[in-house]
């Protein structure tokens, strides 16, 4: 009966007559769709502190919104075997439960501080902000987009167009290779003595960035190489110099800038494209700060391979390099999560072909393979060091992930193994097994590795020029007279070293960039 007075309100507790609130139990149990932490989608749903598979009610292993609910559970009078709550808590309450949500889907959390209120995320975003906005490539791209319009302006402050329309045209629809060289693209002879150069036995006149004729006697064709370098200027050469000359070229950054500068239209049309595609999916996946490392040391390691081996008469531009590291990590990621794709070999083959034909251009004139080259072992390289492990190895390992997706999830159970280390650096390397330790001395190894190859290569470019004969058939075909474009080559008769400073000059024409 009392139970009865206080559903319908006719109890003397209730003198405004209307009936109090149903008691918390009777509210539907609140629910979240989860995935484990791979990104497998399952039936499995949570309650605040306990499992509960919605097909199948009789699975809760608890559910109890909170301490007070009792009252309409176990502890109900009526109820046969009824089990009085005591002071510890129950088995049930222990369960782990923490599994990585879903980030479109919605959960029960915490309101004011207290446990078990249950609180729906916000409607699911749609259109542009759907997923994180990776922020990071966005604000790179928005940069490169930028630097050309700086370039358009200054080619027609320069030359009266904003595109290269004389000597020649330039069919990637952009600036002269000069304007680009006098902004900071990767050009051998701005940078240290070349052969052919310093100790050239006549002073040889560099085309000026202004230059609008083929004319070799016309004065706006010979600058010196300082004005033609430009950023303060370069020592000029002396004639009948040598190779010893000091002080030397040492624009340095030209490893640097030419990430930021391109071609034309088409050439940073294509870049762009493959950045907020490929490199916008692959920053949502392992974070801002592992994907800014792997695009600029790309980039910059390309640059520095190039220097070394490329031939010292072209000037080469644009993010290519880094795009090319990008590419490595998809390619990791594919492998280490290769059970839980849906189509893996369709992947794997559509990012085979893309490699191959990136590499088969890059045979082309015009188009720095070594930087092609330098980025995609890089960004192997480093996506060994800093992603996380491959699913299989951590499974056997007992190991987390190294980093939690952008989608907004929290991290799976076990917790950063970064804070872990900061915490208790002693502790965290107890109890690890073999393999573990195994995989992480490959991981700091080719770190160290790559760090020591780019320490190589920056010597040789400004100590030893050791050269590589073969070399040049990883960026040119021998076809015609491909692989001989940009080569500086000194000689005694007068009328030859007019031809050849025709053909030194004619390598501005056929611009390397990537």
């Amino acid at each position: 009966m009392a139970a009865n007075e206080y559903y319908s309100g006719l109890g003397s507790n209730h003198n405004d007559g209307v009936p109090p609130p149903p008691p918390e139990s009777s509210k539907p149990y609140p629910y979240s769709r989860y995935s484990d932490p791979y990104g497998r989608r399952n039936s499995q749903y949570t309650l605040e502190g306990a499992d509960y598979d919605y097909h199948n009610p009789s699975s809760a292993t608890g559910g109890r919104l909170q301490d007070t609910d009792n009252q309409y559970a176990d502890d109900i009078p009526l109820k046969s075997h009824a089990q009085h709550q005591t002071g510890d808590r129950p088995a049930w309450s222990n369960v782990d439960t923490h599994y990585q949500p879903s980030p479109d889907d919605q959960q029960a959390v915490p309101l004011n501080g207290q446990m078990g209120t249950p609180q729906r995320r916000r409607s699911k975003k749609k259109g542009f902000f759907k997923k994180k906005i990776p922020w990071f490539t966005y604000l790179i791209s928005v940069v490169h987009v930028a630097v050309f319009i700086a370039e358009l302006v200054k080619n027609a402050q320069l030359t009266g167009s904003p595109i290269m329309i004389k000597p020649e045209f330039n069919p990637m629809i952009g600036p002269s290779p000069y304007v680009q060289i006098n902004m900071g693209a990767r050009y051998v002879a701005c940078m240290h003595n070349v052969d052919g150069v310093q100790n050239a036995n006549d002073t040889i006149g560099w085309p000026c960035p202004w230059a609008k004729t083929d004319d070799l006697e016309d004065a706006d064709r010979k600058c010196t190489l300082s004005e033609l370098c430009g950023f303060g200027g370069v020592p000029n050469p002396e004639p009948h110099g040598s190779l010893d000359q000091k002080p030397e070229p040492h624009q340095w950054f030209r490893f640097i800038v030419p990430m930021f500068l391109h071609a034309g239209l088409i050439h940073i049309g294509f870049n762009l494209m493959g950045q907020l595609t490929l490199g916008a999916d692959m920053e949502r996946t392992i974070g801002w700060w592992r994907f800014a490392i792997v695009y600029f040391a790309s980039g910059i390691f390309g640059f520095v391979l190039g220097g070394n081996f490329a031939a010292p008469g072209i000037a080469s531009t644009g993010a290519s390099g880094c795009l090319f590291g990008i590419l490595a990590l998809t390619v990791l990621d594919l492998f280490y999560t290769w059970k839980s794709r849906r189509s893996p070999m369709v992947e794997l083959i559509i990012i085979i072909v893309t490699i191959a034909i990136s590499f088969v251009l890059g045979l082309l004139p015009g188009l720095d393979n070594f930087s092609h080259i330098g980025g995609f072992l890089t960004g192997l390289v480093l996506g060994i060091s800093i992603l996380r492990s491959p699913d299989p190895l951590r499974e056997r390992i007992g190991t987390t992930p190294s980093y939690v997706s952008m989608s907004g999830g929290l991290a799976p159970a076990g917790g950063d193994e970064a804070k872990k280390f900061i915490k208790g650096p002693v502790g965290f390397f107890k109890g690890r097994k073999p393999l573990w330790w195994g995989w992480w001395i490959l991981r700091i190894g080719a770190l160290v590795g790559i760090i020591v190859a780019l320490i190589l290569l920056l010597q040789n470019f400004y100590v030893y020029r050791t050269t590589c004969g073969w070399c040049k058939y990883l960026t040119c075909l021998p076809v015609k007279d491909w692989c001989d474009i940009g080569n500086i080559i000194q000689n005694e008769n007068e009328n030859k070293r007019r031809a050849l400073i025709s053909s030194a000059d004619s390598i501005f024409k056929g611009q390397m960039f990537l």
